[in-house]
C-alpha cells in the first residue's frame, strides 16, 4: 500500500473542519468546500464513486450552510440560529428522504458504476445528506446522524485501502459523540436564556 498525498492532506482538512464545527463556527463551511473538492479525486481513485458523488454534493452543501449561517437570521431578534433540537415534525419526512435516497444512490451505483461496496456507500450518502442538512439548520441531532455514518466510513476506508481517512472518521465518531454532548448542552442553555 502506497501512501497517497490526498488522503493525507484531506485527513488534515478534516480536523481542522471537526474541530470548527465542535466549536460552531462558521469557518467550518471554508474548509468544507475545499476539503470534498479534493475528495472526489481521492475517492474515485479508489472506487468509491458513491462517496465521490456525495463529496461533489458536500462542497455544494457547504456553499449552502456558509450561506445559512451567515445570512439567515432568526425572526423575531435578527440575531443568528441557534443551536436547537430537530422538531418531531421533521422526523418522518426525514426518514422517508433518507430511504429514498439511498435507493436511488444505491441504483445509481449499481447501474452506471463498478462499486463493490454500493449498500454500505449508498447508506453513507443517504445518511451524509441528512447530516448536512441538519448540521445546516444546527439541530443537536446532526451529530446522531454523523456518527452512524463515521462508522460506516471508517470500515469502508479500511476495505478500501485508505488508512489516513480511516483514522480520521474513526476519529470523528468520538468528536461527534463529544460534539452532541457539547451542542445538546448549549441547546438547553440557549433556551433557557
Amino acid at each position: 500500500m502506497t501512501l497517497d498525498w490526498l488522503d493525507i492532506l484531506t485527513t488534515i482538512l478534516g480536523l481542522i473542519y471537526i474541530w470548527l464545527e465542535y466549536r460552531a463556527h462558521i469557518a467550518l463551511w471554508v474548509i468544507g468546500i475545499v476539503m470534498p473538492a479534493l475528495d472526489v479525486v481521492l475517492y474515485w481513485q479508489h472506487g468509491l464513486y458513491g462517496d465521490a458523488g456525495m463529496a461533489c454534493y458536500y462542497t455544494l452543501a457547504a456553499v449552502y450552510g456558509l450561506m445559512v449561517w451567515k445570512f439567515k437570521k432568526t425572526r423575531t431578534k435578527k440575531e443568528p440560529l441557534p443551536i436547537i433540537h430537530m422538531p418531531v415534525r421533521q422526523y418522518l419526512p426525514v426518514t422517508v428522504f433518507f430511504f429514498v435516497a439511498w435507493g436511488v444512490v444505491y441504483y445509481i451505483l449499481i447501474r452506471w458504476t463498478n462499486s463493490t461496496v454500493p449498500v454500505l456507500d449508498s447508506f453513507t450518502n443517504a445518511l451524509s445528506f441528512v447530516g448536512l442538512w441538519a448540521l445546516a439548520r444546527k439541530y443537536v441531532e446532526q451529530w446522531l446522524f454523523w456518527m452512524v455514518v463515521d462508522v460506516v466510513c471508517t470500515i469502508l476506508y479500511i476495505q478500501k485501502g485508505i488508512p489516513f481517512k480511516a483514522g480520521l472518521y474513526g476519529l470523528y465518531v468520538i468528536i461527534a459523540f463529544a460534539g452532541y454532548l457539547k451542542w445538546n448542552s448549549l441547546a438547553k442553555k440557549q433556551s433557557v436564556v
